[in-house]
């Protein structure tokens, strides 16, 4: 497995966790493992706590199912970036990708099967971005939870 978490500041008032998961879907349950890890470092609601465990785990799977080929042979990096007054979470991959322009019919009520996790992660998240990876590769869906204080 090729897995590597890591704790660090980035910036004064946030800790930065990094999981690296194999995009295969029997490994979508660290993420929402390390999810719950990190509520206990801070209170959040069980209602805030099940709707981030259900936008991150439809984030990546979309990128389990889309990103790569069946093989499984890529991997999905999880981000939770945790501040006093929020949750970010990224998901990216270096697969296939997406084009926003994909994405954006999805408000219009009509969803397909394929859209229906973006609409979920739209209806959780207080704020969400989606676009290219790094060096414009894969995908990158970053979402924001704001926690109430």
């Amino acid at each position: 497995m090729s897995r590597s978490t890591g704790t660090s500041q980035s910036a004064a008032d946030a800790r930065t966790v990094r999981l690296t998961i194999p995009a295969k879907a029997e490994y979508i349950s660290l993420v929402r493992l390390a999810l719950s890890g990190l509520s206990q470092t801070q209170q959040l609601s069980d209602d805030t706590l099940g709707d981030l465990k259900l936008a991150v785990t439809e984030a990546c799977s979309n990128s389990v199912r889309h990103a790569y080929t069946d093989d499984g042979a890529g991997s999905v990096e999880i981000v939770y970036e945790l501040h006093p007054d929020r949750l970010i979470v990224e998901v990216s991959d270096n697969g296939g990708g997406f084009t926003v322009a994909e994405t954006e019919g999805m408000n219009d009520g009509a969803l397909t099967e394929g859209g229906l996790g973006i609409a979920i992660i739209r209806e959780l998240a207080d704020e969400l971005e989606l676009g290219p990876g790094k060096d414009g590769q894969g995908s990158r869906l970053r979402l924001v939870k704001f926690i109430p204080a």
